[in-house]
């Protein structure tokens, strides 16, 4: 598969290896019981005039054959080709036909063909300067074989390279659009849901808003729809109500629009509305049924969790929106928090749903005015805690200052007795005897 750059080296003038290549061709050319004229001798003389890019377009139309040479000489033979080719100032004159055939079924191998054709393909890749477009019609011609070969594995790997090469190549919106639904149809065939959507997706997004009311769009915007409600794992439907060409649906496909705006914000109630109203539409769409009512149970689920103004559910308020048993309200709510939507804990003892955290499907007007009220809530909560804090620490203010009045009072009452008993008291004056009568 594709790599670094690589350098391929073989020895010989061209109009040597040309003589010889043409050769080559002559003799498969037999082998399949082709009597025709030699390719060899119609060369020579353009050779002789130095005519390279005249004899490189002979041998290039006649390698067609070299599908049915021998699979220990395919490689050896194309990379000879490859080489010639590389000679020439109009390489992209003579690679597009060299692909052509790669892509082709090898009929020598027809169990090997395909890693045959790779290894040859990616030699023409990585020979290629990294920002020369050609590796584009190169790559288009691996993604082929790679199709008709079910090795979607062997692709996965490079696909972290495709951003940069595609800006490398300065390739327009119309070939994006090729080589991401390349990607998607191969991803797809591999069961690969998630990269068949993210490709789909991304082929929609080349397309302008100019474009967004033409068929292809249509058609691409239709197959994406479904795509994402078939998904086993997408539910937000925002990445496509954001594009022009979903948008213009709602005129073109209304039914189509009126059931994506019920997945990406209603409720179950609003899908039973729908299937009332458009009886029979799904099944003639094609589309499952009981997938489609699983991802609707499970949004709803979710939209009641983001929505509940408590943060604890019901089992009760859970079965009637989701239309279910009772007795089957937890496995509903396993569900969601492993699908993501939610988390939270159940309590079998309360018969409620705790949540933890929740995500709204949508962000509009409604959703304000629900953020509004639990942030009005929230501040209500933390003004009556300020008041009972500021309440307590005026006690505590008032308590200290009164255990402090107290301990004065003390020290102050106790002071001036000890002074009074000791240093505030006066001795007798003593007598002194003076000896005189």
């Amino acid at each position: 598969m594709p790599g670094s750059t690589n350098t391929l080296l073989i020895e010989g003038s061209f109009e040597e290896l040309s003589d010889e290549l043409a050769l080559y061709l002559d003799e498969i050319r037999r082998r399949q019981g082709d009597d025709g004229a030699s390719l060899q001798a119609d060369i020579t003389p353009i050779l002789e005039q130095g005519q390279k890019d005249e004899a490189l377009k002979r041998l290039v139309t006649g390698s067609a054959v070299l599908n049915a040479a021998p699979e220990k000489e395919f490689i050896a033979a194309y990379n000879l080709l490859v080489h010639l080719v590389r000679q020439s100032p109009n390489l992209d004159k003579f690679l597009p036909k060299i692909c052509q055939n790669l892509s082709a079924p090898i009929t020598s191998s027809p169990s090997n063909g395909p890693g045959l054709a790779l290894s040859v393909l990616t030699t023409i890749f990585n020979i290629l300067p990294s920002d020369n477009d050609t590796r584009y019609h190169v790559f288009m011609a691996i993604l082929r074989v790679v199709r008709s070969s079910s090795s979607f594995e062997a692709l996965k790997a490079q696909l972290k390279n495709l951003d940069s090469w595609v800006e490398q190549w300065e390739t327009d919106e119309e070939d994006q659009r090729k080589l991401f639904l390349s990607i998607a149809e191969i991803a797809e065939e591999a069961s690969e849901a998630e990269q068949a959507y993210s490709y789909l997706l991304r082929a929609l997004r080349t397309i302008s808003a100019e474009e967004a009311s033409s068929d292809e769009a249509r058609l691409l915007s239709k197959r994406a729809l479904r795509a994402a409600l078939l998904h086993p794992s997408h539910y937000d439907f925002q990445d496509l109500t954001a594009l022009d060409s979903i948008q213009a649906l709602r005129k073109s496909d209304a039914i189509y629009f009126e059931l994506l705006e019920i997945f990406n914000a209603e409720l179950l109630d609003d899908y039973n509305d729908f299937t009332d109203e458009h009886d029979g539409w799904i099944e003639e769409q094609g589309l499952d049924t009981s997938a489609l009512y699983r991802k609707m149970r499970l949004l709803t689920l979710a939209s009641l969790a983001a929505s509940t103004q408590s943060r604890s559910l019901p089992y009760q308020q859970i079965s009637r929106a989701l239309q279910i048993p009772s007795e089957d309200v937890e496995m509903w709510v396993i569900d969601v928090v492993r699908a993501g939507l939610v988390e939270g804990k159940l309590s079998q003892l309360n018969q409620t749903f705790l949540i933890h955290r929740s995500t709204y499907r949508v962000f509009g007007e409604k959703q304000w005015t629900e953020v509004q009220g639990r942030l009005d809530t929230w501040r209500s909560s933390l003004e009556g805690v300020l008041v009972v804090v500021r309440q307590e620490r005026e006690k505590v203010i008032r308590e200290k200052d009164r255990e402090l009045k107290e301990l004065e009072s003390r020290m102050n009452g106790g002071g001036s007795g000890a002074g009074m008993g000791t240093a505030g008291a006066r001795r007798p004056p003593r007598e002194i005897d003076t000896g005189a009568d």
